[in-house]
């Protein structure tokens, strides 16, 4: 071999992912560098000695500029590898055999990591996660390379509608233009108020379904308690979603979390017109008072408060999904789920319904997994830290079962 053709071999075995170390030639490799955030990738270790310790890390920075960080020991193969898909480690941020614990694992460089959650950073109006992932032996750092996360697929566009402007308060996210009518989904949340599953919105924009993610309170233009909120304000806002380009009118679901599954069971039993199903995370069966004083009524239906009863589900015209965790401590989520499934049994429901129950799983369950959550996390109404209940692993796993499940229905429904 030449000068040159060594030089130019060295520099192959020493580029971004490799290094060199000793007798081995340690490479880590991912099948997709760059990904939309909710898709699993593949990590894979390879050049070590057999059967020896190797520490295979994670790190992030967030909104904040806070660096997050995670890290796990496995043993190499016979072959000298580790496949983060198949190997279990010996120590470290998660236990038990999971390809993207790294991810989720991560723990903040400061404070308590149940009181956090990673809120990823905005770079050109996009949210976007960069993950180092590297390989240590001895304390020494010996390969690494990059994965490039992304809510916001090429071509999704989002728009701020306001109560002024539009007599909504929320945001329009729309999939690429085409000559397609898509599925779509009214979107909000629960009492924590305001515009609050953006990051949800924009990954399923991002498969193809338009989103328009409303608050209903505490928000510019809306009430500041959940108190009275007119269930005729959702029902305009999904008129309002029927006439966006791309949407089909005959496919729209509606989908919420914990106090706003409430309005999202009586919009559809009260607009099966309007709404053709519903995801519901961390659900309630039956009409709950307002929010934060419980003193008056939640909601109102043709200008009546909606009495603290349980919620008719005879004109549902859609499938319901409700996903809920066995350890939820702010209300008994489990048996609403379960409740809300016998009673679309009792009502002869055509379309299919469902109940995910996690095991060891809390109450906050809603939305995309793979991101690190807290399970004690500030309210924003109530202004402390509430117990949400479960465990971080037993979240991902009520995450990555609910989300999964979220797309399948709406792929049925294309």
């Amino acid at each position: 071999m030449t000068g040159a053709a060594a030089a130019t071999a060295l520099a192959g075995l020493l580029a971004p992912g490799c290094s060199s170390s000793g007798t081995e030639q340690v490479v880590v490799t991912v099948d997709q560098a760059v990904t939309l955030a909710d898709q699993q990738v593949h990590l894979k270790i390879s050049g070590l000695r057999p059967h020896k310790p190797v520490t295979v890390g994670a790190e992030a920075v967030d909104q904040a500029g806070k660096k997050w960080h995670g890290e796990v020991t496995f043993t190499s193969d016979d072959h000298g590898r580790v496949d983060l898909d198949t190997a279990k480690p010996s120590g470290g941020s998660y236990q038990g055999v999971d390809g993207m614990g790294l991810f989720w694992s991560m723990n903040p460089s400061d404070g308590d990591p149940e009181a956090q959650s990673f809120v990823p950073r905005t770079e050109n109006g996009r949210p976007v996660e960069q993950v180092g992932i590297f390989v240590s032996r001895g304390g020494k750092r010996v390969a690494s390379t990059t994965v490039t996360r992304q809510w916001m697929s090429s071509g999704v566009t989002a728009e701020q509608l306001t109560t002024a402007k539009d007599n909504l308060t929320g945001m329009y996210v729309a999939p690429a233009a085409d000559d397609e009518k898509h599925p779509a989904v009214l979107l909000f949340g629960g009492s924590e108020g305001g515009v609050a599953s953006p990051l949800t919105a924009a990954l399923l924009a991002s498969h193809g379904y338009p989103v328009l993610d409303v608050a209903y309170f505490h928000a510019d233009g809306l009430p500041a308690e959940l108190r009275n909120i007119p269930l005729e304000y959702f029902a305009s806002a999904a008129q309002w979603l029927d006439k966006q380009p791309g949407v089909d009118p005959a496919h729209v679901i509606v989908m919420s979390a914990s106090r706003g599954t409430e309005a999202a069971l009586l919009l559809s039993d009260h607009f099966p017109a309007l709404l053709h199903g519903a995801v519901l995370f961390a659900p309630g069966a039956a009409v709950s008072d307002s929010f934060p004083r419980p003193d008056g009524s939640a909601w109102t239906y043709r200008g009546q408060p909606v009495p603290r009863d349980p919620i008719a589900v005879d004109s549902v015209d859609g499938p319901v999904l409700a996903v809920a965790g066995s350890d939820d401590l702010l209300w008994g989520s489990r048996l609403a789920a379960q409740l809300i499934m016998s009673e679309l049994d009792q009502a002869s429901n055509r379309f299919p319904h469902k109940a995910i129950v996690v095991d060891g799983a809390g109450h906050q369950v809603a939305g995309a997994p793979y991101l690190p959550h807290g399970t004690k996390l500030k309210h924003p109404i109530v202004g402390k830290a509430l117990d949400y209940g479960g465990s971080r692993a037993a979240n991902e796993s009520a995450l990555r079962q609910g989300w999964a499940q979220v797309l399948v229905m709406l792929s049925s429904l294309r």
